[in-house]
């Protein structure tokens, strides 16, 4: 069966790599990117059957004409796999006054699957890009109220998007499927090079278990669950994401963040 699946930061890296190899199944893959010569040349690379879809994921505007663009072409998108993430960056606060790392690791991502969850069918499934590193989240910094280094924002939004992968699974139980997967440390991403100026491991380690993770039969049944690809196996998160008091102050200030301005 060929799906309609979205893959935000699709230009480059295991986004990109992830792109090609289910364009390459033969899947509608919808191309998201925030650069528009950068999108133009990945789906030159992805062949197959391609749109694309340009949005600054720092911008919560961008991000729901993002769906809504969507959602005028499409009455079904299948899988999305919320990739697109940000480690360190020239300016690390967005207009508005957050941390881009939360922004674009954390809100942007919900927001885009809940403008979209209409068209996701119960059998469609939200993929998560979470990671190894995770730390206890500062509602301060998560609320734009205090400024943390680049890995202590990089894994606390990490953290966010897991627990936010667990809260809406247990919000929709007919489905689709919603998972936090970490596809592998130290893969060999720009953001890793980047952040700490290393090669990197090989990026097919991530891409397999996202393809798996978006079509195959062992993630049928994983909605809610985290997926550690150090370990290759369901695993538990960090302490903090099973902390019930934890999550619900972390799923009030995504909600009080993402809340319409009066």
């Amino acid at each position: 069966m060929t799906k309609t699946i979205l893959i935000t930061g699709a230009t480059d890296g295991i986004g990109l790599l992830t792109a090609q190899a289910l364009a390459a199944e033969g899947h509608k893959i919808l191309l998201h990117g925030r650069n528009a010569a950068k999108l133009e040349a990945a789906a030159k690379t992805v062949g197959g059957t391609t749109e694309q879809y340009l949005a600054d994921l720092s911008n919560m505007a961008d991000v729901h004409a993002l769906a809504s663009n969507i959602r005028a072409k499409h009455s079904q998108v299948d899988v999305i796999i919320n990739n697109a993430g940000i480690l360190k960056a020239p300016n690390t606060e967005t207009p508005d006054g957050h941390d881009i790392r939360f922004v674009v690791n954390t809100f942007a991502p919900y927001a885009l699957t809940r403008d979209l969850l209409p068209i996701i069918p119960t059998d469609g499934r939200v993929v998560n890009l979470s990671s190894a590193a995770q730390a206890p989240i500062d509602l301060d910094a998560m609320l734009g109220r205090k400024k943390l280094d680049d890995m202590g924002a990089y894994a606390q939004s990490k953290l966010a998007i897991t627990i936010w992968s667990r809260e809406m699974a247990k919000e929709l139980p007919e489905g689709p499927v919603i998972v936090a997967v970490n596809p592998g440390s130290l893969l060999a991403s720009k953001m890793v090079k980047e952040g700490f100026g290393i090669a990197g491991n090989d990026l097919s380690i991530g891409v397999n278990i996202l393809r798996e993770a978006a079509l195959g039969a062992s993630f049928a049944d994983a909605s809610g669950k985290y997926f550690d690809n150090d370990s290759g196996q369901f695993a538990q998160p960090h302490a903090a994401a099973l902390d019930t008091a934890h999550s619900a102050d972390v799923m009030k200030a995504i909600q009080d963040v993402l809340a319409p301005q009066p």
